[in-house]
C-alpha cells in the first residue's frame, strides 16, 4: 500500500474546518480526522472522529487497522511543507 492511494479533503465550515482522508483503491474507505492540538506541530497524526468502511470489512480488524494507520500517516504528511519541484529540463532544437 502506498501513501499515493490516499487523498485529503478539507471542508471549511463556520466552526473551523473538517478533514477527511479517503482511500481511493480497494478497499475504499474514508476517515474524518481533526488535528491533534497536543502534538508538537499542532497536527500530529490526527485524532479519528469518524470512520466509514464497507460492510465487507467485518471480522478482519487487524488487516484494516494497518490501513487506518497508513491513513493517519498520510494525514500528518499532507500538512508538511511541499517539496520543491526540480527545475524543468529544457532542450534546444
Amino acid at each position: 500500500m502506498a501513501l499515493g492511494d490516499f487523498m485529503r479533503i478539507e471542508r471549511e465550515e463556520r466552526g473551523g474546518s473538517r478533514h477527511y482522508v479517503v482511500h481511493t483503491r480497494d478497499p475504499q474507505f474514508s476517515m474524518e480526522l481533526t488535528p491533534d492540538g497536543a502534538a508538537e506541530d499542532g497536527v500530529g497524526r490526527g485524532v479519528m472522529k469518524r470512520i466509514c468502511v464497507p460492510n465487507s470489512w467485518a471480522g478482519d480488524y487487524g488487516r484494516y487497522a494497518k490501513l487506518m494507520g497508513a491513513a493517519q500517516e498520510f494525514f500528518a504528511q499532507s500538512f508538511a511543507e511541499p517539496a520543491a519541484k526540480a527545475a524543468p529540463l529544457r532542450t534546444r532544437t
